[in-house]
């Protein structure tokens, strides 16, 4: 395959020196070479910066914890890339990765390219694509991302000029922002391609935004778990749309769910 869609990888960090440089190595041993890899720091007080320093990676330093959200769209801002990725730099992706996606959303003239994904704790959510298919219809897209109940940006290769015509931004100072960016993004999107053979492995981390216990923190991922809701609500009745396996389809979301805990 020809080479010449520059891809950037955004890849926000907060204290994850111990992630950091195995993360990096997994991008510089991608089989598609032609990234730009992008580490924002978001006001780390460990070594993640300096060991991000040591590899051929734009660094982005801000100089106080701002979110994730602020760190992803700091990525958006510096990006170079035709296409763009958000990687969380504690989880992983297979070596083809890059290169299944590019092919399809080159190939396919898409705006999304849509992976797979494999969920380390939920096995239920676990979701592989077994065919590369195209998805115009505003329901098809939906339900073939299923994205209105799993918002995870990092499931999707976005076009970057897609993204800057629609003015996509991640909503700063949430927990909870993804489905907030990835649902408008799929709406949106005249094309959407689903793609076999790149796949992406979600680990739920000790400490982590989404398993920190203490009662402030907690309080928060609720407030904005609520928020996220209503956002999506208030969407769906402007745009006139149903969620698979929320409106529509829940007993179907509801089975596969209890036989993915049967079989784990």
């Amino acid at each position: 395959m020809k080479e010449d869609a520059l891809v950037s990888v955004i890849i926000p960090v907060y204290n994850g020196g111990q992630y950091v440089k195995a993360c990096i190595n997994m991008m510089l041993n991608q089989s598609y070479k032609n990234l730009e890899i992008i580490v924002v720091d978001d006001g780390s007080v460990d070594n993640s910066a300096a060991i991000a320093q040591e590899f051929p990676v734009k660094l982005i330093r801000h100089d106080q914890n701002r979110g994730l959200s602020a760190a992803r769209n700091t990525g958006i801002d510096a990006a170079q890339g035709k296409y763009i990725h958000f990687m969380d730099v504690d989880d992983e992706i297979n070596l083809d990765y890059y290169k299944a996606l590019v092919e399809a959303i080159t190939e396919m003239r898409a705006d999304i390219a849509c992976g797979g994904m494999i969920n380390e704790t939920k096995n239920y959510k676990t979701w592989l694509f077994k065919k590369r298919e195209v998805f115009t219809d505003t329901n098809d897209k939906l339900k073939a991302t299923f994205v209105g109940k799993w918002g995870y940006v990092w499931r999707y290769l976005f076009s970057l000029d897609f993204l800057k015509q629609h003015k996509l931004r991640f909503e700063e100072g949430r927990f909870i922002e993804d489905l907030m960016f990835s649902l408008p993004a799929v709406f949106y999107a005249e094309r959407v391609v689903v793609v076999p053979g790149a796949e992406y492995l979600y680990y739920q981390r000790e400490n982590s935004i989404m398993t920190r216990k203490d009662e402030a923190h907690r309080k928060k991922r609720r407030e904005d778990h609520n928020h996220t809701k209503a956002y999506r609500a208030a969407f769906c009745k402007e745009h006139n749309i149903k969620i698979p396996g929320l409106d529509t389809g829940r007993t179907a979301y509801v089975l596969r769910k209890v036989v993915k805990w049967i079989w784990k």
